[in-house]
């Protein structure tokens, strides 16, 4: 009598219907390292160090807006989010910042100015953006620290 048993060397396996996520476990952990890391690096900007005050904050629902950097040597930047933080003048600043309000006027612009820097150069910048037409100007604040 010729009995065939399971386990010989002649019977067929099955294929395997499970996948081996052991793989993707790793690589997900290996690409969430890396973008903790060059998250922080990403972040590059003018470096302002603003005064502290209590104010409400911007809605990120809406159009992010224009942003004149005043550093503390007083020069002038202009983020309008298509690039970053590019240096102007004080003459070319309301043509800069019109030329980003073209395709959304109702974006807010908003004045980052650093705290050691005189308040009449804020008061001036302030001023040339609303002679160009700005609709809205607002001053940033850092959140209070106790």
């Amino acid at each position: 009598m010729n009995v065939q048993s399971g386990g010989g060397r002649g019977s067929r396996r099955k294929p395997m219907a499970e996948i081996n996520v052991v793989p993707y476990i790793d690589v997900s952990l290996v690409l969430l390292i890396i973008f903790m890391i060059t998250a922080p690096l990403l972040q590059t900007g003018v470096d302002v160090d603003l005064p502290q005050a209590e104010a409400k904050t911007v809605d990120p629902a809406q159009d992010p807006p224009v942003v004149v950097s005043i550093n503390a040597e007083g020069q002038l930047f202009v983020d309008a989010g298509a690039q970053d933080d590019v240096a102007v003048d004080t003459d070319e600043l309301p043509g800069r910042v019109m030329a980003a309000l073209q395709d959304k006027p109702n974006r807010p612009v908003l004045i980052r100015g650093d705290k050691s820097v005189d308040y009449g150069r804020v008061v001036t910048v302030m001023a040339r953006l609303k002679q160009a037409g700005v609709p809205t100007v607002g001053l940033m604040t850092s959140p209070v620290t106790e």
